[in-house]
């Protein structure tokens, strides 16, 4: 055998490990891509995930995608889901699956009106004649509303997510993606909405959450906080450092959305705090607080979504991956100077 060849099968060696770290991983989300999931493009788009060691495939959602059914099934390795309640209802049923980060302090879900209607004052959006809200909307956050801030089933009107008959009625509110809907409302209706964020009028759920298998937690620590780690990381970039190799994968992935979209959306999740707000700014994006996931499980049992023996809390998160002030030097050094 040559020199040559023994030196060849020799760094073929010294190869082969790197390429074997890098560990297959399905991420789900509950919609197609969009800003609202860039941090995770970003993660995938610029090496983040490989430098952890982490080949990282995004199977999006969508209208008739249902992704939540494969994370307890091992047919994805984490899944991003929308709020606590989904988290709520896993425990309740038994299904084994935990939240291991929150990449959003505040839920985007809004209500939108009108200007100059007099529903600048959230108090005021009660009034409304008309309410369009969708059907999961009616059964999980208005129940909410009407118990906390005294909301009426009168006014309810189904929400088609068409935004038509919003438009067309100027006393009219609307449920929307705070960081999406207002966007549109721009584009087809040529005005500025008022916009509530419900999550400053107390619904306080953490929101975008990575969930994991209880059993991946428990036998692969490493896997989920390489994961979570690099999300974070991921986040960090497209929020304030160079997002433009995010942004072409995900139009890649959904032709539907435009750069300008992504952009705005973009400046909506810094100017409501979205993101990088309250527990993140001191312990990293993706904080988490068991007492205030607590807090907001008291106030749907208030509500009547759950019964207080319905949830064993201890089963819905874990902040053993979290909270450990990440990224937040980063973002210092991405600060424009």
């Amino acid at each position: 055998m040559t020199f040559r060849i023994v030196q060849s099968i020799f760094l073929l060696g010294l190869l082969l490990p790197i390429a074997q770290a890098q560990q297959a991983v399905t991420f789900a989300t509950n919609w197609k891509a969009q800003a609202a999931h860039g941090g995770f493009y970003q993660a995938v788009a610029d090496g983040t995930y490989k430098k952890y060691g982490l080949d990282v495939t995004i199977r999006q959602g969508g209208p008739q995608v249902n992704n939540r059914p494969l994370l307890p099934a091992r047919r994805i390795d984490f899944l991003m889901t929308g709020n606590l309640l989904h988290s709520f209802d896993n425990v309740k049923n038994g299904i084994p699956v935990v939240v291991v980060a929150a990449m959003f302090q505040k839920d985007p879900q809004a209500l939108m009106a009108h200007p100059g209607q007099g529903y600048e004052n959230f108090a005021a959006l009660k009034n409304a004649p008309t309410a369009l809200i969708a059907k999961d909307g009616q059964f999980t956050w208005w129940q909410w509303l009407k118990v906390v801030h005294g909301f009426k089933d009168e006014t309810l009107k189904p929400y088609n997510y068409n935004l038509g008959p919003f438009l067309a009625q100027p006393k009219a509110i609307q449920q929307g993606y705070s960081v999406a809907e207002p966007i549109y409302i721009q584009e087809q209706g040529k005005f500025k909405p008022v916009v509530h964020l419900l999550a400053d009028h107390g619904f306080s759920t953490y929101s975008t959450l990575i969930e994991a298998r209880t059993e991946t937690v428990k036998n692969n620590p490493d896997l989920v906080q390489r994961f979570v780690d690099a999300s974070v990381i991921g986040w960090v970039n497209f929020m304030y450092g160079d997002r433009s190799a995010a942004n072409a994968l995900m139009m890649k992935d959904n032709p539907e959305i435009s750069l300008a979209e992504i952009e705005a959306s973009v400046v909506l999740m810094k100017q409501q705090g979205i993101v990088d707000s309250g527990e993140a700014q001191t312990m990293g994006i993706g904080a988490m607080n068991a007492a205030r996931i607590q807090d907001f499980f008291n106030q749907m049992v208030k509500a009547g979504l759950y019964q207080a023996k319905d949830v064993d809390l201890s089963k819905v998160a874990t902040t053993q991956f979290v909270n450990k002030q990440l990224g937040i030097d980063l973002k210092k050094s991405l600060a424009p100077k």
